[in-house]
């Protein structure tokens, strides 16, 4: 938590939760939540996003995995934030590759592509370093993320994004499934076409210098909050290069060297 700033009460964790709860539950985009758990309160805005994910397993959802955010200096300069973020993976966020995103099933959708990791292991003890989180890996696989906002207009801040459980939206996976030893996600090289026109382009050294040390990054604030990554959970390490909006109607077509191609389209 930032210095000098007072604790933020947890009748404005629950405001906060029940804004951005109304907002899901709705499909109406809510104003950003920061006036109650401010801009950047570390603490205070995954205090909202336990509470939103704490219910959503209460409701019968399954965590599936865990989304890296915030993994580009740019993007971090951006918000004024010197670390990523991270959200859940529920069991209902996942698509088909090449199957369509019904309409309004995500808040105002933005896309970026990415790698993917499965885990083999448990990552609960030990030293969580890079060896011990490649050991962990089972293979990587390409993926495309589908960013959702509760925000009205994508308004964020850093305690914003954190508490709607970092943008979470949605993912599709590709087919393709390449052991680490077969793979360096570094030298990866990512294409992304939206109807046919490119649109992001990228590389893993874009995502914290290697999208294993965000794993790495994950692997600790998991731990700390005491929900540590677990085997057969999908990681979305975060993205190659720049998000997208799409529409009604949009086709999606990632591409990543070595892992071959991902696609997902949008209900119009």
């Amino acid at each position: 938590m930032p210095q000098n700033q007072p604790a933020v009460g947890t009748d404005s964790i629950a405001a906060a939760a029940a804004r951005l709860r109304e907002a899901a539950a709705t499909g109406h985009p809510a104003a950003p939540v920061r006036d109650l758990i401010g801009r950047d309160d570390v603490e205070a805005a995954y205090a909202v996003q336990q509470q939103l994910t704490a219910e959503r397993i209460k409701a019968g959802a399954t965590v599936v995995g865990r989304k890296i955010g915030l993994t580009s200096a740019a993007v971090q300069q951006q918000l004024g934030v010197d670390q990523p973020d991270f959200g859940v993976l529920f069991d209902d966020m996942a698509y088909a590759d090449g199957s369509a995103v019904p309409a309004g099933a995500i808040l105002q959708p933005r896309v970026e592509a990415e790698i993917a990791f499965v885990l083999g292991a448990d990552l609960a003890e030990g030293p969580l370093d890079a060896a011990q989180v490649r050991r962990a890996i089972d293979y990587a696989v390409a993926a495309i993320e589908i960013c959702g906002s509760r925000v009205a207009g994508w308004d964020i801040s850093f305690g914003d994004t954190v508490a709607d459980n970092a943008s979470a939206g949605g993912y599709v996976l590709g087919a393709r499934r390449v052991a680490l030893t077969d793979f360096d996600p570094v030298a990866a090289e990512m294409t992304m076409t939206v109807d046919g026109e490119t649109v992001s382009t990228g590389s893993g050294a874009a995502c914290l210098g290697d999208p294993v040390n965000a794993v790495v990054w994950l692997a600790r604030r998991a731990r700390e909050l005491g929900e540590p990554l677990r085997a057969r959970q999908v990681i979305l390490s975060g993205a190659l290069g720049p998000m997208r909006p799409v529409t009604p109607g949009s086709a999606v077509h990632a591409t990543v060297t070595g892992l071959g191609t991902v696609s997902v389209a949008f209900s119009g």
